[in-house]
């Protein structure tokens, strides 16, 4: 039996982990310029079809609340004809044909309408609620980027460490043979190498086809063809969580959060809702004014003459209608009302829970990432220690190949998980803004200080 000798390292060149990860760095680094979180939103809010729909949406919504303004403002008309009438008459033998020409203008003006009143006030709380929805849809967009965005370095930086690790098996796989050779190892190490590399090859084609489909979300998502998302600082210090007290996430949605808004608005309208249906109990008064022109250029039926006549007629009035009685249409109609008003407010009570339970979760979910950050940084150092012991152990023949291999696959795997931990910190920054209803394009320059140049 050979007895292991202990190597140079001269003969065990190994190149450093943050070489190689940089080569592949730059390996998957794209021609095109990089761009920043903050530009690739601007560039989904101009190009992202649901955005765009809900953009129009809104513009239709204050359309239709504009709409209810005509209840309460004048109305006028004007009408005009033209007719030709034939005249018979007996006795006196009268037989002939004349023309009439006449316009009327007319104005009327609501004076009391309890009703029209409640639609105007119902067009201000559409205002309020269009602009809710519209927001809401802002903050889903702002998540829906940073998520492809955060995606697409995720991905990058998987297959940079499978990349990387391909690399350093390879290098052991090189190592394992040549020790053979000189009869300092068995042919286990090298098939135990070959095997490990041979894994790391599938797990790089996969990493690659990821990469490729988060990439096809990203562009499709911000209509920019080969978008290249600028990576995070190394090393990077993420920012802190503030303010940290869930509670104080939880006061704040209640006043700005757009679905507590939506609900309220519901809520008003349909309280105004009711007002209209009890305005069917009530009078309406309105005020008219007409103008009538009549011109007959030869004669009239009420006249043998031929002369052309004229006939200017005007009035001013008031018009009051009281009902009376409806078939109980007004009374079944007010029950309606007053049901989808406590429905509504059971709505509202239901999205403050549900708003509040969210920020919550968002905001325990934030820390335990952060804790996970810090966990897997002591993490990343330990491997990294571990990995240099057991390459000093197999150089000296306390430590077989397979401990080498598990001990770097360990390292890469801690640093991939360290990368995405730290996404998912700054996502669900985003997230808890979102939750508490206080996420605007402006918190974007925050994430934008973090990345590289």
């Amino acid at each position: 039996m050979t007895t292991p000798q202990k190597l140079s390292t001269s003969h065990f060149s190994v190149r450093p982990l943050s070489t190689a990860i940089a080569l592949a760095l730059a390996a998957l680094a794209p021609l095109a310029q990089a761009q920043s979180l903050l530009e690739l939103y601007e560039s989904a809010r101009a190009f992202d079809a649901t955005y765009q729909s809900a953009k129009l949406q809104y513009d239709a919504n204050l359309a239709r609340a504009d709409q209810a303004k005509a209840g309460i403002l004048p109305t006028a008309g004007l009408g005009a004809g033209v007719s030709r009438t034939a005249f018979v008459n007996t006795s006196p033998p009268i037989d002939r044909s004349f023309n009439s020409q006449n316009a009327t203008l007319s104005v009327t003006q609501p004076l009391y309408r309890p009703g029209n009143w409640a639609t105007y006030e119902q067009g201000f709380k559409q205002v309020e609620l269009a602009r809710a929805q519209l927001e809401s849809a802002e903050q889903d967009l702002i998540v829906r980027t940073s998520q492809a965005y955060f995606d697409v370095l995720a991905a990058q930086d998987t297959l940079t460490f499978v990349q990387a690790q391909k690399a350093a098996v390879n290098e052991q796989l090189a190592f394992a043979k040549r020790n053979f050779e000189v009869g300092t190892s068995t042919i286990t190490d090298s098939r135990e190498a070959q095997a490990r590399y041979d894994l790391v090859l599938a797990q790089e084609i996969a990493a690659e086809n990821d990469l490729r489909v988060k990439k096809i979300a990203l562009d499709q998502l911000v209509g920019k063809a080969e978008s290249a998302p600028k990576g995070l600082l190394a090393p990077v210090n993420l920012p802190p969580l503030l303010p940290a007290d869930a509670n104080a996430w939880v006061q704040q949605s209640e006043a700005v959060h757009p679905s507590i808004r939506q609900a309220q608005s519901g809520l008003d309208i349909a309280e105004l809702e009711v007002k209209k249906a009890e305005a069917g109990h009530k009078p309406t008064l309105d005020a008219s004014a007409s103008y009538n022109v009549t011109n007959n250029p030869s004669g009239s039926a009420t006249s043998t003459s031929t002369a052309s006549t004229r006939v200017n007629t005007g009035s001013v009035g008031l018009l009051l209608n009281v009902p009376l009685f409806a078939g109980f249409a007004t009374q079944n109609r007010v029950r309606e009302t007053l049901s989808l008003k406590d429905k509504a407010r059971s709505d509202l009570e239901g999205a403050r829970r549900a708003v509040a339970q969210s920020t919550r979760t968002a905001y325990f979910g934030v820390l335990s990432g952060q804790g996970q950050v810090k966990a897997l940084e002591a993490a990343e150092l330990s491997s990294q220690s571990a990995l240099d012991a057991n390459k000093l152990g197999y150089q000296v023949g306390v430590r077989i190949n397979i401990d080498v291999l598990n001990a770097q696959s360990q390292l890469f795997q801690t640093k991939r998980d360290l990368a995405q931990a730290r996404y998912n910190v700054l996502l669900g920054g985003l997230r808890l803004r979102q939750a508490s209803g206080s996420l605007r394009p402006e918190d974007l320059q925050q994430i934008n200080g973090l990345l590289v140049r």
